[in-house]
Parts: structure tokens; C-alpha cells; sequence
């Protein structure tokens, strides 16, 4: 499939996980793609790993998203014009807000939202010039609605919402579209890692909370598939996509249907 051959989309977090299967399908669908990860040395081998299986141009841009500078510097070496940006990276911290590290509240909005923010500011003008761009992010179910103890990461998901919004309502008319998708529980690393948080804390495994936390926020009591979240980002950029600005579409296996 080639509908979006000549494109190139720019994919923070793409040396791993949701990200890495978000850049694998818009490559596979023609896309160029340039590779954002906080090591160099991972971002470049998964550029190109992705550019050698799909024969499309790969680049891998090692970024600090907790920093403009190291930012605008990846956007300046990108080889390649950004047509498509998928926001993918928000840290995540869990505590009670009265026990919540100011540091850890303020690298989750810096790196959640505000990159987002100076990576979309820094590809907007060019997407305007040629008609055509795609800003897309990935907020989560818990932009639409709220969990205990993730107060920063509530506030940036929150945030990536009411910004892509805002950024439909910028661009709409250009031939750019603005638009965040909004996953539930899916089956990653990110997730595990969570589950053990909260297996310690209720004193159960982490497989025992990961089963807890299906049944009670996800009816499907379905992990979201990586792969899935890949095919929606190549569906909103392709031409069935054209009309469709300033959702935020929840993913979630009915979690917000409760």
C-alpha cells in the first residue's frame, strides 16, 4: 500500500513500543519517516531498520523533548520536509498530589505537552505552504477522563486535547488537519510497569493488577493491539482522513462508553 507515498512523517518515541509501530505502519503505507528517540544510537537503528524493510528513507533524529534547543536542533536536521507529526511521548509518575515531586509534575506537562506544543510550531509553517500536513497525537483515555494518583499525566493528556482542538480550528480550511487519539489499556512495557506499581501498593502481582485493571476499566477486557493504533495514524492521513479534524477519538475498548 502506497497512499502516502512522498510523505514524510516525523514519530517521537519511534525507537520503541506504540511509537516504533506507528512509524512501521505509515512506512509500510510509503510514508518516509524520521525517527525521534531520546538516545541517538536507538533512534538511528530503528530508522533504519524501518527504511530497509519498507524501502522507504528513514532518519533518526536523537532529541531531548524535555528541551527547545535539542528540539528546534532535530527539526533543523531533518533531511526531509515533515508532512506528518505523531506525538507518542508522555513520561508517567504515580502518587498522591500532596506527595507528587514538583520536578516529576513539571518534566510530565514539559516533555507530555509542551514539546508537543514547539514540535507542531516548528513544522506548521511548511504543512501551511503546501497544503497539506497532519498533526496528530496520542493523548489517552485519561484525556477525556481521570484516575488517581496520575495528576500530571491527567493534566498533560487533558491538555494534548484542548491544544489539538485549537490547532483544527487554526489550520481548518489549509488543507492541515489537527486531531489526538485517546488509547485505554494497551499491551506494553509502559503498562506493565504500571500494573507493578499498583500490584505493590494493593500487594498483589503485577499480572494479578493488570487483570484488575481490564476488568475494571475496560469492558472489551482487551489489551489495545500496538498494530491497531498504527493502521488509525494511516487512516487519518490518508485521503478518508481529509474531513476529519479536532476529534479526540477514544481507543479504549469502551472505556468511556461506562
Amino acid at each position: 500500500m502506497t497512499v502516502l507515498k512522498g510523505r514524510t512523517a516525523l514519530i517521537t518515541d519511534a525507537d520503541k513500543t506504540i511509537g516504533r509501530a506507528i512509524a512501521e505502519a505509515l512506512a509500510a503505507s510509503g510514508a518516509n519517516v524520521l525517527i525521534q528517540g531520546t538516545d541517538p544510537a536507538s533512534a538511528k537503528a530503528a530508522a533504519a531498520e524501518i527504511s530497509t524493510r519498507h524501502r522507504v528513507f528513514g532518519q533518526g533524529l536523537g532529541a531531548n523533548l524535555a528541551d527547545a534547543g535539542s528540539i528546534a536542533s532535530a527539526v533543523a536536521a531533518a533531511e526531509r520536509p515533515v508532512d506528518i507529526l505523531v506525538h507518542t511521548s508522555c513520561p508517567q509518575h504515580l502518587a498522591p498530589v500532596e506527595e507528587f515531586p514538583d520536578a516529576a509534575f513539571e518534566h510530565i506537562l514539559n516533555v507530555g505537552l509542551t514539546s508537543y506544543f514547539r514540535l507542531a510550531k516548528a513544522v506548521l509553517p511548511g504543512m501551511r505552504a503546501r497544503g497539506w500536513g497532519r498533526l496528530l497525537v496520542m493523548s489517552s483515555v485519561q484525556g477525556l477522563v481521570a484516575s488517581v494518583d496520575k495528576s500530571a499525566y491527567v493534566a498533560a493528556k487533558h491538555g494534548l486535547v484542548g491544544f489539538s482542538k485549537a490547532l483544527a480550528l487554526e489550520t481548518a480550511g489549509s488543507g492541515v488537519t489537527a486531531n489526538a487519539f485517546c488509547p485505554g489499556w494497551t499491551g506494553t512495557e509502559g503498562t506493565r510497569a504500571q500494573a507493578a506499581t499498583i500490584g505493590a501498593k494493593l500487594g498483589i502481582s503485577a499480572d494479578q493488577a493488570l487483570q484488575q485493571m481490564l476488568v475494571e476499566k475496560q469492558p472489551s477486557k482487551q489489551f489495545i493491539k500496538v498494530e491497531a493504533l498504527g493502521a488509525l495514524v494511516v487512516f487519518l492521513c490518508s485521503p478518508a482522513g481529509d474531513p476529519i479534524t479536532g476529534v479526540a477519538l477514544p481507543v479504549d475498548g469502551g472505556w468511556v462508553a461506562q
